[in-house]
């Protein structure tokens, strides 16, 4: 162990105030009571005569059941081509299955109608059938539609092997139906971001742009399902069920990226909350002055916040945003130092 040292990310700093931002924007920060590992959650209000109140935080029932419940919807429901060609080929042998069960049963028992129905299905051999019309009709109707269902259906388990099974048509790892945050950008502080919300019980879903990103092999461990594609199109994000989502957050690394990001959800669903990753990019300002584009967070900034006051001596318990201004604060809610949040540009 090094002496007199801080191991904290970027991530671990700002995303207390992302996701008050997102589900409690009546807080200025919602965070553990102490270490990542701790199953409790504090939220720290603004400060009044320099000192801010702390109290616990629960998860209101209301966003836990509307996640519950958007992704039990999520079960068994089709996210894109590739999943909608499986579960249709999956469903179409069951059904012809069934079918097969029920006209062998006017001449056999239930199990072995059920018996032969399986055998039929897969190829291996067929019953004898009646020379009636009827039956040879069906028969030959059978076979041409488990060609085709066979066909759809290993067509798509092959791409869902191939697609890194970032989403799952059945499970913890389906895209939620409603009640849900959409994160954008799984790099180091969207992984994070994901972590956090799914540990405070909130359903969620990410979106990638690269397909080779090293956070997507953690997220699908951590059963975090993913949709890659450019989140900037309105069809990625209706594809992410933004429209019943409770907030947006868009946590790219690029700060212009976020800001498309930002009016794409905007047009989609202009009554999600909206919450960017930015700092003082003059691109940020520019499309303030023109309309309200969300919550923007400052995560570089909150880092040189905490940076500078854990040098001067006192480590800070949080660092919040109030106004233009970052305040550092310790463990009771006192402030320690107050900051501008954006650096002064020369305008020459």
């Amino acid at each position: 162990m090094i002496p007199n040292c801080v191991v904290l990310s970027p991530s671990a700093i700002a995303v207390p105030t992302i996701v008050a931002e997102a589900i409690a924007p009546e807080h200025a920060s919602v965070r553990r009571s102490t270490s990542s590992s701790i199953e409790e959650w504090v939220s720290i209000d603004k400060p009044v005569d320099g000192r801010a109140r702390i109290t616990t935080f629960e998860t209101p029932s209301r966003i836990r059941a509307r996640g519950w419940w958007g992704r039990l919807r999520g079960q068994l429901r089709p996210y894109d081509a590739g999943s909608a060609v499986l579960l249709g080929g999956a469903l179409g042998l069951i059904l012809v299955i069934i079918i097969d069960t029920l006209v062998g049963l006017r001449h056999e028992s239930l199990l072995r109608a059920l018996y032969d129905a399986a055998r039929t299905t897969a190829t291996i051999s067929s019953p004898d059938l009646p020379n009636e019309p009827a039956y040879l009709i069906w028969g030959f109707v059978a076979a041409l539609l488990v060609m085709g269902f066979t066909a759809a259906f290993a067509a798509g388990i092959v791409q869902h092997l191939l697609s890194g099974r970032r989403v799952s048509l059945i499970g913890r790892r389906v895209v939620p139906r409603a009640g849900h945050v959409v994160v954008v950008g799984m790099g180091q502080v969207g992984l994070r971001l994901a972590q956090e919300f799914r540990a405070l019980g909130i359903a969620v879903v990410g979106i990638e742009r690269d397909h080779q990103a090293p956070s997507l092999v953690i997220a699908r461990d951590l059963s975090i399902p993913v949709l890659v594609g450019d989140a900037a199109s309105r069809r990625m994000l209706r594809r992410a069920g933004l429209s019943r989502a409770i907030a947006v957050v868009a946590a790219g690394s690029e700060e212009r990226d976020n800001i498309a990001v930002a009016i794409s959800a905007i047009a989609v669903a202009p009554n999600v909350p909206v919450v960017i990753r930015a700092g003082a990019d003059d691109a940020i300002d520019e499309t303030r002055s023109l309309f309200h584009i969300g919550a923007v967070v400052d995560v570089n900034g909150l880092t040189a916040a905490f940076v500078v006051q854990a040098m001067l001596g006192d480590i800070p318990y949080a660092v919040i945003l109030e106004g233009e201004s970052l305040l550092t604060l310790d463990d009771t809610g006192m402030t320690l130092s107050s900051s501008p949040g954006s650096p002064m540009r020369c305008t020459c």
